[in-house]
């Protein structure tokens, strides 16, 4: 059957990726100083509104699952879920799991205690470190994306709508001119926010795959196998973008999954394991009964030191959530059908973020047992080089060449994975919600990925990487409440019938 000629959406996404690709290999830099100021100056006049945002985004996450409404399901009223629970939870953690917490796992917690401890003892800059870890990863970075997926999960398969960001707005405003518009407008911002993200955490797996690369086989200068690693990185995800979306993919996350699942259960047993369970559980009571007023600060009152640290990493993180939202929020969605939204929002936000809470208690606690009970080498690479703080707190273990080469594996298939999945995403959205997007459309966003990546990469700096990703990300901060706006709105009509 012939397939359609390619839409505006579509036509329109690839340029405008493509032009931003083009910019960052031409001028790197130029693109990151960009977005470095750009993203500071909305976070000095907004960043009150993004916290505002994301914590009432739990509340709203709360509300949903204590009240009535969590007795609706995402679908018809006698639908099943699709996986068992056990299978759900487990596809949840891929979702969750990625280069993000391999990269940071050490390096945040370090990083938060080195800014801390200049305005606070040792101990309590490693518990506040830690906690702001939490804040960062935890239970606001997941109502994020369990809203958003309960979004379009309702509209899809409750109100048999397609899995895209235009989908609720007419359902629930109506088809005037200007809701078509403006719904158009979402689905091409989900792309545009879905791609840059995706090209970052590429560029961040690129970076600590050659670094510990360069550890294993002796390079000194890491920077010779960027090019390499990325060629290998590109040549992995172009292939299967050329085929089905199958059991295989779903097997490497997994495998992936499991391989850092068992350095987490590694590091517990051989490292000082009484000092991370007393950390991981203080830790957890801390975060268990200060996230939520945690979630309305903003460092209003601080020196210009703790204000720049705000503003680059919890900002930050919170947009960067809002950046991935579409694309985690549709893989969540799409796995989700049968389930109540008590079901939904309980598996979504809990599981992921008492994971988070264990992999950042084991790897962050390393970090601090060395900065406060050792010689604090680990601090010292940090400062130099966060994305070699992984592989040297795994150097410091028996068979350290063994989990460096496991933690590279892991790396390369969570972005290969990544990577293929987004790829299907944007060719599904770019194509009105076809579930089985050409393989030459897929194929395309392969390619604009890859360029996205490599202008990342020729950036070179994970700060502004970062900044980069939050500017693509800065319209998602209104657009999920006209979301939420729609949600119950559609809730109301169903509570009447």
């Amino acid at each position: 059957m012939k397939r359609p000629s390619p839409s505006p959406l579509l036509v329109i996404a690839l340029a405008i990726s493509a032009a931003i690709a083009a910019w960052g290999i031409a001028d790197p830099q130029g693109l990151g100083r960009l977005a470095s100021e750009a993203v500071a100056t909305q976070f000095s006049s907004r960043g009150w509104f993004i916290m505002l945002e994301v914590s009432g985004l739990l509340f709203v996450a709360l509300y949903l699952a204590l009240s009535r409404f969590g007795d609706i399901r995402l679908g018809p009223n006698d639908a099943e879920p699709e996986f068992s629970t056990p299978s759900w939870i487990a596809m949840l953690f891929a979702a969750g799991m990625g280069v993000g917490l391999l990269f940071y796992g050490v390096a945040e917690p370090l990083t938060h205690f080195e800014v801390l401890r200049q305005f606070n003892p040792d101990a309590e800059a490693a518990s506040y470190g830690l906690f702001v870890t939490y804040l960062n990863w935890g239970f606001h970075a997941w109502a994020i994306y369990a809203i958003v997926g309960l979004v379009i999960a309702y509209f899809a398969y409750r109100r048999h709508r397609t899995l895209l960001l235009s989908a609720p707005l007419t359902e629930a405003l109506g088809e005037a001119r200007w809701i078509k518009a403006m719904g158009w407008m979402f689905d091409l911002l989900s792309i545009v926010a879905i791609a840059v993200g995706l090209a970052g955490s590429m560029a961040m797996g690129v970076f600590q795959i050659q670094t510990g690369l360069a550890g294993l086989i002796g390079v000194e200068t890491p920077g010779v196998l960027t090019m390499p690693v990325f060629a290998a990185l590109c040549i992995a995800f172009i292939i299967p973008l050329r085929r089905d979306l199958g059991e295989g993919m779903s097997l490497l996350s997994n495998a992936a999954m499991l391989i850092a699942v068992g350095m987490m259960v590694y590091l517990l047993i051989l490292g000082p394991t009484s000092f991370l369970m007393n950390d991981i559980v203080s830790g957890f009571g801390r975060y268990l009964f200060g996230v939520l007023p945690a979630g309305f600060s903003t460092a209003e009152f601080f020196d210009d030191i703790l204000i720049d640290w705000f503003h680059g990493w919890t900002l930050n993180y919170m947009i960067w959530w809002l950046a991935w939202s579409p694309f985690v929020g549709i893989f969540i969605a799409r796995i989700s059908r049968g389930r109540t939204i008590r079901e939904f929002l309980i598996g979504v936000i809990v599981a992921p973020t008492l994971f988070s809470i264990l992999w950042f208690g084991i790897f962050g606690g390393l970090g601090f047992f060395d900065a406060l009970r050792q010689e604090g080498a680990l601090s010292a690479v940090n400062a130099e080089n966060l994305d070699a703080t992984t592989f040297a707190l795994l150097a410091k273990f028996p068979l350290g060449g063994l989990t460096q080469t496991a933690t590279i594996l892991a790396a390369f298939l969570f972005v290969v994975t990544s990577v293929v999945s987004a790829g299907f995403t944007l060719a599904m959205i770019g194509t009105g919600g076809d579930d089985n997007p050409s393989p030459k459309v897929r194929t395309v966003w392969g390619v604009i990925l890859g360029a996205l990546g490599l202008a990342m990469i020729l950036v070179g700096d994970i700060s502004l990487v970062r900044s980069i990703i939050a500017l693509s990300a800065m319209a998602f901060v209104f657009i999920v409440p006209v979301l939420v706006i729609c949600l119950f709105k559609s809730l109301a009509r169903e509570d009447r019938t």
